[in-house]
C-alpha cells in the first residue's frame, strides 16, 4: 500500500537533496551526473591507492576525479537535453504548420503534386 504524504499524493515522498540545494529527483541529468562522479571517484581513488599506497593522495585524486566527473557528465547531458528540446520545438511547430495548411493553396506537398502532374 502507497505511503500518503501531507499533500495527498500517494507514492510521492519528500524530495531527495545534495547538499541542501541540488534536488536530484526533480533537476533532469542531476542524479546521472552524481552517480558517474561518485563512480569515477571510487575507481580511481581506488586504483591509486593500490598503484602508490598513498592514502591522503588517493583521496585527493578521488575528490578531483569527482568533481571532474560530475562537472562533465553534468554540462555533457545538459547539451544534449538542451539539444533535444530544440528539436522537440522545431518538431512541434513542423507538425502544427501541417495542421494549419493541409489541404490549402498554401500546402507545400499539394504544389510539388500539382507542379509533378502537369510536367507528365
Amino acid at each position: 500500500m502507497a505511503t500518503e504524504t501531507e499533500a495527498g499524493e500517494p507514492g510521492k515522498g519528500k524530495p531527495f537533496k545534495l547538499l541542501g540545494i541540488l534536488d536530484v529527483q526533480n533537476v533532469p541529468c542531476a542524479r546521472d551526473s552524481v552517480l558517474c562522479g561518485s563512480l569515477g571517484s571510487v575507481v580511481a581513488g581506488f586504483g591509486h591507492f593500490l598503484l602508490t599506497s598513498r592514502v591522503r593522495r588517493s583521496c585527493d585524486v578521488a575528490v578531483g576525479v569527482f568533481i571532474l566527473g560530475t562537472l562533465g557528465s553534468w554540462f555533457h547531458c545538459r547539451y544534449n537535453f538542451a539539444k533535444q528540446r530544440i528539436q522537440q520545438r522545431m518538431i512541434q511547430e513542423g507538425i502544427k504548420n501541417k495542421i494549419l495548411f493541409e489541404s490549402t493553396h498554401l500546402d507545400p506537398e499539394r504544389k510539388e503534386i500539382s507542379t509533378k502532374s502537369s510536367n507528365s
